[in-house]
C-alpha cells in the first residue's frame, strides 16, 4: 500500500513501512509538516506525544484542521505530572515518557486494531532519550519502525538536532528510510 507525503521535495508517494526522520532546531516550526503528514490518505492516526499533552495535540489538531476523528493520541506527560486525565477511545495513556514499553505496547494495539491506511507521529524522538537515555531510545524506535514495516503503516519521528551529539544524530538517521531537514528559516530539504 501507498501513502501519499505532501512534503517539498518529497516522493509523491511512499510504500507501507516507510519510517521518515524530521530532523528540527529546537525552536523549528513543525506542526506545518506534522499535521500535513497527518492529514492526507489516511483513515487513522496515532500521535504520540512526549512534549505535549492530549489536550494540547487536540487543540493543534483543531488549529490546523486535521479531522480529529481519525485520531488517536497517545499522551506520555500527563500521568507523570498529575495533570487530570480521562482514557477514552481516542485518548490512551502511559506513567511516563520514559515507558518505552508501555509506548511501543500502545503502537502496537494502535497498529493491530484499526484497518486501512495509519500513520504515527512521535513527536518527539528527543524527549525520549532525555528520559529514558539514546540506547533504550533507539531500540525502541527500531520496535515502531518494525511495527510498521509489519502492518503496512507510515510514521514521522521528531528529533531536535542541536540537542544530539553529529554521532548520535547520524546513528539516528540510519534507522529512517528518509529525512527531513527543517532549517531555522522555514525551508526544508529531503533526502530519501
Amino acid at each position: 500500500m501507498d501513502y501519499e507525503l505532501a512534503i517539498d521535495g518529497s516522493p509523491e508517494t511512499v510504500p507501507g513501512g516507510t519510517g521518515v526522520l524530521l530532523l528540527h532546531p529546537s525552536t523549528g516550526e513543525t506542526d506545518r509538516i506534522d499535521t500535513d503528514f497527518l492529514k492526507r490518505d489516511t483513515d487513522r492516526f496515532l500521535v504520540i506525544s512526549t512534549r505535549t499533552t492530549a489536550r494540547e495535540v487536540m487543540q493543534k489538531l483543531d488549529y490546523y484542521d486535521v479531522d480529529e476523528d481519525r485520531a488517536v493520541v497517545l499522551d506520555t506527560l500527563s500521568v507523570e505530572r498529575g495533570y487530570s486525565r480521562r482514557s477514552s477511545e481516542h485518548v490512551h495513556y502511559v506513567g511516563a515518557p520514559d515507558d518505552l514499553d508501555g509506548i511501543v505496547e500502545q503502537t502496537e494495539e494502535f497498529l493491530t486494531s484499526h484497518d486501512g491506511k495509519r500513520r504515527v507521529s512521535l513527536d518527539s524522538i528527543t524527549e525520549l532519550a532525555y528520559y529514558a537515555g539514546e540506547e533504550a531510545t533507539q531500540d525502541a524506535i527500531r520496535e515502531i519502525l518494525a511495527l510498521l514495516d509489519e502492518h503496512d503503516a507510515v510514521g514521522l519521528f521528531h528529533l531536535a538536532t542541536e540537542v544530539h551529539d553529529d554521532e548520535v544524530v547520524a546513528s539516528y538517521r540510519d534507522l529512517f528510510d528518509g529525512v527531513i531537514d527543517l532549517d531555522e528559516d522555514g525551508s526544508v530539504s529531503v533526502d530519501f
